[in-house]
């Protein structure tokens, strides 16, 4: 491992990200040389994980192997919100976690680790990284921490005491929202919502750092003692107090969603320079949504997707991570069904020839060493630091399949490469192949009885019953392909 680090030290070319508070690629330059913090929005773990949010986090997961692979030591801190995230953005409406245990009619701590764990399962699945350290906003490290952070911004002027909660008062800053450039009057609060003002706010845009458990939210069932009155922390506070805890007051990067831009990571911005007197995130950067079929994924419109219903229709999580690759992080995913079975055919296709090629050559997975030079090995550097360019990275990854280098050498550049795509390209795939050299009766007896069904049609020429048969080994999670008059069947990752 440290002779590869250390090469990269000496081969890579420059890092470009796209900053969201410059609007420019930028030449990305740590704070200290060689390591990086970088800071991720988690999961509001009131409800299911979807395709949406696993295209953001895959899109994390590519940053941080990217940043890997030139060298650097990640630390890499996500928050996991289980507290304070209200409906509106206008500190107003539901706590999403208490509308959650109302919905599933469960106790609010059992949905909430319920949720997690679906979450992180999930993430794994798709093969993201788990993150160096990972904190719930209702622990009693990020509550204290949530708290010290809000009595130094009333200390420091930023923030007023009112009957129903903390505010932070924007007028204090000259620049409420460096995204956008507005200025605190020409900002409209709950731009997405349409929700009145808190009369009790001082400026429309203030927005709550503590919330009383008294009127609306005198039931709340999550509460902590504090000197100002009981209560509990409004959203954008635990991100600060956590993102700071773990990472100081000089934070590399920050991750999230573009829906953040609004409100969420400007107030972040606010609280930070409120405590700090200065800029504590150097580098933003932000994913683009997922749609189904060009919408919105919603579950009135029944364009609701899991992981579990990619996998339910014959789909491995490493085809939507292939999936997800196609598209730059900056820009939408339109997803449908029919990408997603390209994306599959696509990544089946160079599963084929890595097995095929370590059949030539009689080797195993493990014996292939990685290939860290070379023009091919350049132009897949040149693309990944070129903001995460994985459309161009994908492409490379074809070209070096078709090339003409020797096998060994193409095989060995794959598993470099996967070092950042995350495809499992060198990991152990069941294979079943009818040739003779492996009974298929290592197949558990149900899916063997549909391939041997599939066979006997394929002999009759009866292709819609072949066709059929293939589509249930799918949702079964095999994937068969023909050979001529053998076949190769695999089970899905």
């Amino acid at each position: 491992m440290f002779p590869f680090v250390l090469y990269s030290l000496i081969y890579m070319k420059d890092l470009y990200l796209y900053n969201s508070l410059s609007k420019e690629k930028e030449l990305f330059k740590p704070f200290n040389d060689n390591f990086v913090g970088m800071y991720s929005c988690g999961f509001t773990v009131y409800d299911h994980t979807h395709i949406g949010h696993i295209k953001k986090y895959v899109g994390d997961d590519i940053l941080r192997r990217v940043l890997e692979i030139n060298g650097y030591k990640v630390k890499h801190v996500q928050n996991v919100t289980d507290v304070g995230h209200l409906t509106s953005d206008a500190d107003s409406g539901e706590d999403k976690l208490e509308k959650g245990a109302k919905k599933y009619n469960v106790d609010i701590k059992k949905l909430a680790l319920g949720f997690e764990k679906e979450f992180y399962d999930a993430l794994r699945l798709v093969n993201v990284l788990t993150p160096t350290v990972i904190e719930r906003a209702a622990s009693d490290s990020a509550i204290a921490k949530q708290k010290e952070l809000i009595q130094e911004l009333l200390d420091n002027g930023f923030a007023y005491i009112k009957d129903s909660a903390i505010y932070f008062d924007v007028s204090k800053l000259s620049n409420y929202n460096p995204f956008s450039n507005q200025s605190a009057k020409e900002k409209i609060v709950g731009k997405r919502e349409g929700v009145l003002v808190d009369p009790e706010k001082k400026n429309p845009s203030d927005f709550v750092l503590w919330m009383f458990t008294k009127g609306k939210y005198e039931n709340h069932i999550m509460r902590w003692d504090s000197p100002w009155g009981e209560g509990f922390p409004g959203w954008h506070i635990e991100c600060s107090a956590i993102s700071m805890e773990n990472l100081g007051e000089h934070i590399d990067i920050h991750t999230g969603g573009i829906d953040h831009l609004e409100i969420h990571h400007p107030n972040e911005i606010a609280q930070n320079e409120g405590v700090c007197g200065h800029s504590v995130v150097k580098y933003w950067v932000h994913h683009n949504f997922l749609l189904v079929d060009g919408k919105k994924m919603s579950k009135s419109l029944e364009n609701f997707y899991t992981i579990k219903d990619v996998e339910e229709r014959g789909y491995s999580p490493m085809d939507l991570r292939y999936l997800i690759l196609g598209t730059h992080y900056r820009k939408q995913l339109n997803f449908t069904w029919e990408a997603l079975t390209g994306a599959k055919n696509t990544l089946e296709r160079l599963y084929s020839f890595i097995d095929e090629s370590l059949k030539e050559k009689n080797i195993s997975k493990n014996d292939v060493k990685t290939v860290s030079d070379g023009h091919l090995y350049e132009e897949f550097i040149n693309a990944i630091n070129d903001d995460l360019n994985m459309p161009v990275a994908l492409s490379v990854v074809w070209e070096t399949v078709k090339s003409n280098e020797d096998v060994l050498t193409r095989l060995g550049l794959l598993r470099s490469f996967d070092r950042v795509l995350g495809l499992k390209l060198f990991d152990e795939r069941k294979l079943f192949i009818k040739d003779n050299s492996i009974d298929l009766n290592e197949l558990p007896s149900d899916i063997e009885e549909l391939v041997r069904r599939r066979e006997e049609a394929r002999l009759k020429k009866d292709w819609k019953m072949s066709d059929e048969l293939r589509d249930k080994l799918k949702k079964r999670g095999y994937n068969i392909t023909d050979k001529g008059k053998d076949f190769v069947i695999r089970k899905n990752s």
